[in-house]
């Protein structure tokens, strides 16, 4: 696979090195001097993946767009005032990205067992829904994109048609955790938790390079998918097996 990764920091080397262990052909790029990337250092890429910041999202897609770059994989989070632009962009240049909070394949599937319990529990009198997450000191959007990914799938849920009421967000930016989500269901006789902990950066590599696969095996509709999709192609055929 040939691969432009746009930010060089932990999350755009962990990439990098996955990609390196495939023999892919990989270029690494940091952030631009002139505050926007020239299109020409962005052309060749069969995928190209977005692992820098949140505010340099949007003009790096469009730089991508320019340089004829037409599979997108987009891990980066605190970006969401522009996601609206960033979609027209990509719908009007007949562009696929793959779009996650967390492209851990481990999340995706995390999140699913989210939506489930919540529902489920909603249903049930007195169980009440919370969220912890941990990560290190220096990311800098608070809650996570996971996180409100997560608030998102339990309001979706919910029985209430505004959602649960008083959903309780706690937010620790401490040490060098690269990730910690705990979703808590408490009731006056017992709890129900769901964590998810990320050890290092190598499961959100692997989510992000079997995305790129994702959007290489097949034409995909231009856009953005998110990485639910990417899941069902994989867990869906294992289930009707298992239930044949």
């Amino acid at each position: 696979m040939d691969a432009i990764i746009l930010g060089d920091g932990g999350l755009g080397r962990a990439i990098a090195a996955a990609l390196t262990a495939r023999r892919g052909t990989v270029r690494l790029i940091g952030r631009p001097r002139a505050g926007r990337h020239d299109p020409q250092t962005l052309r060749g890429a069969a995928v190209l993946f977005e692992a820098s910041r949140g505010d340099a999202v949007r003009a790096n897609v469009e730089a991508a767009i320019e340089a004829g770059c037409r599979r997108l994989v987009v891990a980066t989070t605190g970006w969401d005032a522009d996601r609206p632009a960033v979609e027209d962009l990509l719908r009007s240049a007949g562009v696929a990205a793959v779009v996650a909070p967390n492209l851990s394949l481990g999340a995706a599937v995390f999140l699913r067992l989210v939506g489930h319990a919540a529902a489920l529990l909603g249903a049930l009198d007195g169980f009440e829904p919370y969220v912890v997450e941990h990560h290190r000191r220096a990311k800098v959007d608070r809650p996570s994109g996971t996180a409100r990914e997560i608030v998102r799938r339990i309001a979706a849920a919910s029985p209430e048609s505004d959602g649960p009421r008083d959903l309780e967000v706690a937010v620790v930016r401490a040490g060098s955790s690269p990730g910690m989500h705990l979703v808590g269901f408490d009731a006056p006789g017992e709890t129900v938790e769901l964590r998810l902990t990320a050890r290092d950066r190598a499961a959100y590599a692997a989510g992000a390079l079997a995305a790129a696969d994702w959007l290489l095996r097949a034409p995909r509709q231009p856009g953005v998918h998110s990485i639910d999709a990417l899941i069902d192609d994989i867990t869906i055929p294992a289930v009707l097996a298992a239930s044949a």
